[in-house]
């Protein structure tokens, strides 16, 4: 993929907000003092009347956020997930979920590719954390143009949302002229008919490399990209469970909480089939490189074909 424009999704949350700034005069972004990583500094050059730095104080920061929504207006609050989804979880619920108040929560920095930052920084049980909010909308962009339809879809969204942006670069996958993005939706990025692997965020990518390595063994495997975690697209699941017999789910998050549980929740309910989770085995993350931490980890290309034989053995 080395010819493939890369691109984290937190830039392209940037520019997003400063594109959008431009047509909704009554979006607010707010940040805990750390715009020039969160990337909201580019809406705060446009727009320094709508973008205010509430200091290192997240928890305070989503009760300014959720008072602003309720004069009208479409609040984005940043910070990194650990901080957004973590520290400040209690706001989070309560001033904002709990009267269903339109926040939109851009947090960045999630999962293990935040790399050198180390285990406290490597945010990777936001997904699972903000799940269990009522209500909560949770979009996890794989590429930098998903990251742009899904801050707009956020926008229009009456209701809270939190958009999960990595730090990490990565591969552009959906520069086709028929993408189309909506919340709920899962989107059918290659078809096959023994396997599916059903990837979010950086991982899709992965998942179209594995697709790739699958087919030397003679393995046709469907690649499903679910960009919104919740509400969860229980229909590209159900079809795929009764297509391919075997599900394996790829995530850039602790296997507990996120995609996998997600999805192994609909299988159970709906099309029991052998489902194998790929992502971070309950444990705490390390400092390194990006890549050096991922690979360690086994977030890889090769680690999701071995997932996906091994989901093939195990069907009936």
């Amino acid at each position: 993929m080395a010819d493939i424009k890369k691109v984290a999704t937190r830039e392209a949350y940037g520019e997003a907000l400063a594109e959008f700034g431009a047509v909704y005069d009554n979006l607010v972004v707010l940040d805990a003092d750390l715009s020039k990583s969160t990337k909201t500094d580019t809406f705060k050059k446009k727009f320094p009347e709508r973008h205010i730095n509430c200091g290192i104080a997240e928890g305070n920061m989503m009760s300014v956020a959720a008072g602003l929504a309720t004069t009208g207006k479409v609040v984005f609050a940043s910070s990194f997930a650990m901080f957004a989804a973590g520290r400040a979880f209690e706001q989070v619920r309560n001033s904002i979920g709990y009267p269903h108040l339109n926040v939109k929560i851009g947090a960045t920095h999630a999962g293990l590719s935040v790399g050198e930052d180390g285990a406290t920084h490597q945010c990777c049980e936001d997904i699972g954390i903000m799940r269990t909010i009522p209500g909560m909308v949770i979009i996890n962009p794989a590429d930098a143009i998903e990251a742009r339809a899904a801050v707009e879809a956020a926008i229009k969204y009456d209701g809270p949302v939190y958009l999960r942006f990595g730090r990490l670069a990565v591969p552009t996958i959906n520069d086709n002229p028929g993408y189309h993005f909506e919340i709920g939706r899962g989107i059918e990025l290659a078809p096959g008919k023994d396997v599916t692997i059903i990837a979010t965020g950086l991982m899709v990518p992965q998942a179209l490399e594995a697709k790739k390595m699958l087919a030397e063994s003679g393995i046709d495997a469907r690649i499903v990209n679910i960009h919104t975690i919740k509400p969860i697209d229980r229909v590209i699941i159900k079809k795929a469970a009764a297509e391919t017999g075997a599900i394996v789910t790829a995530e850039e998050h602790n296997i507990i909480g996120g995609l996998g549980s997600a999805v192994c929740e609909v299988v159970v309910e709906e099309c029991p089939v052998p489902v194998v989770r790929m992502g971070v085995e309950d444990t705490f993350g390390k400092s390194g490189t990006a890549t050096a931490v991922l690979e360690y980890f086994g977030l890889t290309a090769e680690n999701i074909a071995q997932k996906a034989k091994k989901a093939i053995s195990l069907k009936k």
